[in-house]
């Protein structure tokens, strides 16, 4: 396996790979979605890129940004956490969407609100990961996902703590929600344990 040292050196190739395997996540999500709300909400992956871990609380607005996450764990061939987290206003909106109700009606997250937003995530992060499953071959196993609020950066540390080392590299698939004209964006990463995304790139066929 040649090993990449530098993730910010990924060629065009790499990350077109990596678009498609996104894309192909996002059209199932999507999919999924409309028979659970039984209405149709487009998905996208605007933007796919590797990027050092420290940058993650940085795209949701910074540490200090609250936010909602969305997080879980990943057994199997390459081990790694997902994350997937938006500011709160953006989560509430998201449940408009999901609930049929108006933009802006939602001001609250109660427990089915809570429930809803769960389940999003359970829904993105099994299909990006039966994507990356089909492109690789790799056996990915994510864990029932949990959701947190708080601010970016203790929502980041929250994951470390409870899914172990973490390489200094993530995997980011930016995520645009559409319906009706209204849209939405989140991030979806992937944070690899030392090793695994090196795996995952090797496996794409696309490394180095």
């Amino acid at each position: 396996m040649c090993l990449i040292s530098d993730f910010n050196q990924l060629s065009g190739l790499q990350l077109d790979a990596l678009r498609e395997v996104g894309n192909i996540g996002a059209g199932n999500a999507a999919t999924a979605l409309a028979q659970m709300i039984n209405s149709k909400i487009e998905m996208t992956v605007p933007r796919v890129n590797i990027l050092p871990l420290g940058e993650v609380p940085d795209l949701a607005g910074g540490a200090d940004r609250f936010v909602v996450g969305v997080y879980l764990g990943v057994t199997g061939s390459a081990r790694a956490s997902i994350l997937f987290v938006m500011p709160v206003e953006n989560a509430l909106h998201l449940v408009d969407m999901l609930m049929g109700r108006n933009l802006g009606v939602t001001q609250t997250l109660d427990e089915i609100e809570v429930s809803a937003l769960q389940e999003v995530g359970n829904i993105i992060a099994s299909t990006y990961l039966n994507a990356l499953a089909m492109f690789t071959g790799l056996t990915l196993i994510p864990s029932v996902p949990a959701l947190g609020m708080d601010m970016a950066g203790a929502i980041l540390n929250a994951v470390l703590a409870q899914f172990g080392a973490i390489g200094d590299y993530v995997l980011m698939l930016e995520t645009e929600f559409k319906k009706e004209g209204q849209d939405v964006v989140g991030h979806f990463f992937v944070l690899p344990e030392p090793g695994a995304l090196e795996m995952i790139l090797s496996a794409l066929g696309v490394n180095g």
